[in-house]
């Protein structure tokens, strides 16, 4: 489980340190940063996947996600005594990626190549200019386990006070997940990636007409729902198989009470029918609402066989009917049992139902000048945290 994500210069969120709970609730006002940490955190997931620099040209480049405020902010630029200033850099480019967990913790630092540019097409490529793995909840000098400095990568040997370097010409765009991941020359960066690959992030549930979430699709053992939901018959046969029926049909009752889901197999292909009282037949998944099959695939998703290390959930009341937002933080409750669980919102009833759950751990955002900041975190309240230098 992660206790602690920092950011530092990514977009709004110039410098925020966060901590973290079982159950984490992001709100806060349009524009306050939510989407910008949800990003944040996607961003970071990619390391482990070897596309941190595609997807930050995705974004328009590093230089279109940097912090575009001063470096500094003065205590006369707050109290508006003198105007906002000083956009021109003076520092090294850095936007910085982190967490700490209850294993390891992990950071990335990226920056521009050095002037001059070298002989490529490919110039404005972020380079990854740290990396660190430590274990504790923060980095220090005698808890680093592995760290690379640009094209080079050590790893503390097991008496604890020694070193081993383990690469020298790492690519300069590549995470060292992508690069060294090895049992045996660094068992702390396979370990730390193949968690990193478990993330689960949902926020593209289609629920139009042509959603493939609404037609029948061929059938295969799926204990992992796709972030599109196009295999939403299958999982939910898979978790009748090998998951917790009764927690499943308790989840359809609970949102619906009466009705039931049943999965239909022609030639391989599977299907999805609603049952609900009043009604001579069932409903097919092309016919129901919205709301409704957007609801059974939070319920397919969030009932997985295989639970996730992290879950992420963007935005999940998108098309459900205020009534169903009680159910629907109900069922987060349960899935943060098995699951680390975040969940970026801002529908006044999922907000209230969640925070009335007793580890609740709530980040409300505020923008300050144009940065994003966390309501009443003052600065005793931030968890320790330390950039590795470059």
């Amino acid at each position: 489980m992660l206790s602690t994500l920092a950011i530092a210069n990514y977009r709004s969120l110039r410098s925020l340190t966060l901590p973290l709970g079982r159950l984490n609730l992001v709100t806060g006002a349009n524009g306050s940063g939510k989407s910008n940490l949800y990003r944040a955190l996607r961003l970071l997931a990619e390391t482990a996947n070897g596309g941190v620099v595609n997807a930050l040209a995705r974004e328009g480049g590093l230089s279109s996600t940097l912090w575009a405020g001063p470096e500094k902010i003065t205590r006369r630029m707050q109290t508006g005594e003198i105007p906002i200033q000083g956009t021109r850099r003076t520092e090294p480019v850095a936007l910085k990626l982190g967490f700490a967990g209850e294993d390891f913790g992990y950071a990335i630092d990226l920056g521009m190549p050095p002037p001059p540019p070298p002989a490529s097409a490919f110039s404005l490529d972020p380079e990854i200019k740290r990396e660190a793995i430590w274990a504790g909840p923060f980095l220090r000098s005698s808890n680093l386990l592995v760290d690379r400095r640009g094209p080079m990568v050590r790893v503390r040997v097991r008496d604890g006070r020694s070193w081993r370097v383990v690469a020298e010409h790492l690519s300069a765009f590549e995470s060292m997940f992508t690069q060294i991941a090895d049992p045996e020359r660094a068992p702390e960066v396979m370990a730390l990636r193949e968690s990193i690959r478990g993330w689960r992030f949902y926020d593209h549930f289609r629920s139009d007409m042509d959603a493939p979430a609404r037609w029948s699709q061929l059938g295969t053992r799926t204990p992992v729902l796709s972030h599109d939901g196009r295999d939403l018959a299958a999982a939910w046969q898979t978790i009748r198989e090998i998951g917790d029926v009764q927690a499943l049909d308790e989840a359809v009752e609970d949102a619906f009470p009466g009705a039931s889901v049943s999965v239909t197999n022609s030639d391989d292909r599977f299907g999805l029918m609603f049952r609900q009282h009043g009604l001579l037949r069932p409903l097919s998944s092309a016919e129901l609402s919205d709301g409704t099959l957007r609801y059974l695939l939070w319920i397919a998703a969030l009932h997985t066989p295989r639970p996730p290390p992290l879950m992420v959930l963007n935005e999940p009341e998108t098309s459900l009917h205020p009534d169903l937002l009680p159910a629907l933080a109900r069922l987060i409750e349960k899935a943060s049992k098995r699951s680390q669980i975040w969940v970026v919102s801002h529908a006044p009833r999922l907000i209230a139902a969640l925070e009335n759950v007793s580890d609740c751990n709530t980040v409300a955002l505020e923008k300050d000048l144009s940065q994003t900041r966390i309501i009443g975190q003052g600065q005793l309240d931030e968890p320790a945290w330390y950039w590795p230098e470059r």
